[in-house]
């Protein structure tokens, strides 16, 4: 009876990660810091005086903690009807193989699709050490302390969403049966690999938005969320291609009036 509910375990197994992964930046991240004291509705944020500090290993590893739980919570609701398509194709497949159950392999997809997230989190770590470094993230708010370096992710972030590059990923995220006949693979190494695949696709797409976190704040509440929801209704709407075109045009003019002004 369990393995025939399958599909509702991994439901609620992606529900649960994307509660304690959202419970985890609302209680700072491990930061020791009030996650409301650095969220903000302003824009652009203040610039603030202040020195970088050095980083020691253990604070690498709690940043890179920090960037991986963030994107886990903000993509896996995106990445979710992937991931419930995928179990229903194996759960139909070890039926006519003369068994049930799928959870094994979508738990090994599910974590090839984390394992691409936690390589952008080292990547974007070490972004935000050296704009840190270079006094152009506050080390402690974790926003930028540019307007120059705001305007310029902002209006990366619109041209990009306008590139074939980000059409070609979004189309790959909007399309799950179409990713899973192109691209299936059998196993549970398979299942990692395609995981991982499905994942770099969803990088392609997103990793320019998620830049903007430097714009309003790593620990901002308003642009994680804010952010999180674009990404989603990018996926899930039915002409989402259209809200990431219209997306890009209000960073573009958000980025060209910061700039000007």
């Amino acid at each position: 009876m369990l393995l025939r509910r399958d599909r509702l375990i991994i439901a609620a197994c992606l529900g649960i990660i994307c509660l304690i992964s959202w419970y985890y930046l609302l209680t700072g991240a491990g930061t020791g810091m009030s996650v409301l004291a650095m969220s903000s509705f302003q824009f652009p944020l203040p610039v603030q005086s202040g020195s970088a500090g050095s980083w020691p290993p253990a604070y690498w590893g709690l940043m890179i903690g920090m960037w991986w739980v963030m994107m886990i919570a903000m993509m896996l609701p995106g990445a979710a009807p992937m991931v419930l398509l995928y179990a229903r194709v194996q759960r139909h497949n070890w039926k006519q193989a003369g068994v049930v159950g799928a959870l094994v392999p979508t738990l090994s997809f599910v974590a090839g699709y984390l394992a691409s997230w936690l390589v952008f989190g080292l990547l974007a770590t070490g972004l935000q050490w050296a704009l840190e470094q270079f006094g152009l993230v506050h080390g402690m708010m974790m926003w930028s302390n540019s307007h120059v370096l705001s305007a310029a992710f902002l209006l990366l972030a619109g041209a990009y969403q306008f590139s074939p590059l980000k059409g070609a990923c979004l189309s790959h995220c909007r399309n799950p049966a179409d990713f899973l006949s192109r691209h299936w693979r059998s196993g549970r190494l398979g299942a990692l690999c395609l995981g991982w695949l499905h994942g770099m696709y969803c990088v392609g797409c997103c990793w320019v938005l998620m830049l903007l976190l430097f714009v309003g704040g790593v620990m901002n509440l308003v642009w994680i969320a804010g952010l999180a929801i674009v990404v989603l209704l990018e996926k899930l709407l039915p002409r989402g291609e259209w809200l990431a075109r219209a997306s890009g045009v209000a960073m573009l003019v958000a980025g060209g009036w910061l700039l000007l002004a």
